[in-house]
């Protein structure tokens, strides 16, 4: 089984930013972990700031891949555009977010995306993605 993360913009900072809302550990720590807990699943990663990279990224995988989670960060709430790529692929796509959403400003409270996903995963810290992995396990034992 092959499992694309894309982070967005900002997420190359875990660790470093808003350490009450994020936590003190960076990805790609967190990511080791998540490859020894899955050893049979390759995961792969990838972050971009930019809009239009995380677009083509969609694109790139989006038909090979047997699963997305995605973390879009601000593009959440903003990106039509990566709603529209998200629509236009076939490999599902879980959104994940580190922290809960709605307990923060009221515009993180709409997502952009969502409709386009399979699910949302919120406010479990860096387990969100961990969760997202297993929803993804299920839906593959489902098929």
């Amino acid at each position: 089984m092959k499992i694309q993360i894309i982070n967005g913009p900002n997420l190359n900072l875990l660790g470093v930013r808003e350490k009450s809302i994020y936590g003190d550990s960076d990805f790609e720590t967190y990511l080791g972990k998540l490859r020894q807990q899955y050893p049979a699943i390759e995961i792969s990663y990838y972050q971009s700031n930019v809009e239009g990279e995380i677009i083509n990224k969609l694109h790139e995988i989006g038909f090979s891949a047997d699963g997305i989670v995605l973390n879009a960060g601000a593009y959440t709430h903003t990106s039509i555009a990566i709603a529209d790529a998200i629509a236009a692929i076939k490999t599902l796509v879980i959104e994940v977010h580190i922290s809960n959403v709605y307990k923060r400003e009221d515009f993180r409270h709409h997502s952009m995306l969502a409709a386009n996903c399979k699910g949302v995963i919120a406010g479990f810290g860096m387990n969100s993605y961990r969760l997202a992995i297993d929803s993804l396990l299920i839906e593959e034992e489902n098929k």
